[in-house]
């Protein structure tokens, strides 16, 4: 991979550092969230694009890439309130009195929380393949609890360490996610020696596993009792989801409704769980027609 000249920067914000790249100062700012098993590095294809007209800044979300690990809150489930919070203090500190929020993933449950509690911070919210409390009891049904084995084995306490026992084993449990989840098996082969690097820094397994230790008791009371009954989310929405995502499925997306007051949903052929990643030209016409249209 050849790779550009990043501009990799580091605040202080919420009691943490976050490491972010920045591109395109002085357009509307636009926050890129990743998910797991992911880094800022997610959205290279997504970032320089984007910067022609846009202030594009991608993070690394607390316990991931090079953004401060404390480990995990008490009670545990605080952690997503901790990310909205780093959201909200990077925004403060970079003077962003209002942004867009682009996310996936793990960051898809952040750029949520912040619209609940921050609604006034943001001009809009764009999605790749939302999970969202809509999908339910869905996750464990019959025919979809072979895909989600990973959220329970990343809860182990041996978890980082068997999986970080070294580069081998590192790349092979990484490996299997972004091949199994993406639409063309291989795609990522150019960046896995990255997501490797990565992934093999200290704390960085299991800062990514906390992310499913927190979220468990959550996950199976939705499980077990559906999703909840929420306010509707008022600001503006776009959904782009990927039609072969075998982890969170297309057909999901009936209840978004449900869940956001204004939300434009389009499924989206030849693309996975990573469609800023395996179809980054269309991710960056429809990230940039979205924001212009609503400024």
């Amino acid at each position: 991979m050849n790779e550009p000249a990043w501009n990799h920067r580091y605040l202080d914000a919420n009691g943490i550092e976050i490491h972010y790249v920045r591109h395109g100062e002085g357009g509307l700012p636009l926050v890129l969230l990743h998910g797991w098993p992911e880094f800022w590095l997610v959205w290279r294809k997504n970032i320089l694009p984007l910067a022609e007209g846009f202030d594009v800044v991608a993070p690394d979300l607390r316990g991931f890439g090079d953004t401060g690990k404390p480990g995990l809150p008490d009670p545990p489930s605080r952690l997503l309130d901790d990310m909205v919070e780093d959201l909200r203090g990077l925004a403060d500190a970079l003077g962003f009195e209002e942004f867009g929020v682009v996310s996936h993933d793990v960051g898809a449950y952040v750029a949520q929380g912040f619209a609940r509690k921050y609604p006034d911070r943001l001009s809009g919210l764009f999605f790749f393949n939302c999970p969202y409390p809509g999908i339910g009891e869905r996750w464990a049904e019959p025919d979809h609890i072979n895909e989600i084995w990973y959220q329970s084995f990343n809860q182990q306490p041996w978890a980082a360490a068997l999986v970080g026992e070294n580069r081998k084993t590192c790349r092979l449990y990484i490996g299997h996610f972004l091949d199994h989840w993406a639409h063309e098996p291989g795609l990522f082969g150019e960046d896995l020696d990255v997501w490797v690097d990565n992934f093999m820094k200290p704390g960085s397994l299991q800062g990514g596993f906390n992310w499913y230790i927190s979220t468990n008791e959550g996950r199976i009371k939705q499980i077990r009792d559906g999703g909840p009954e929420l306010p509707k989310i008022e600001v503006p929405t776009r959904v782009l989801w990927g039609e072969s995502d075998s982890v969170l499925k297309v057909e999901w997306a009936d209840r978004l409704g449900d869940y956001f007051a204004n939300c434009d949903f389009t499924p989206a052929p030849e693309a996975g769980h990573f469609v800023h990643y395996e179809r980054p030209n269309l991710a960056n016409q429809e990230i940039a027609e979205f924001f212009r249209a609503i400024r």
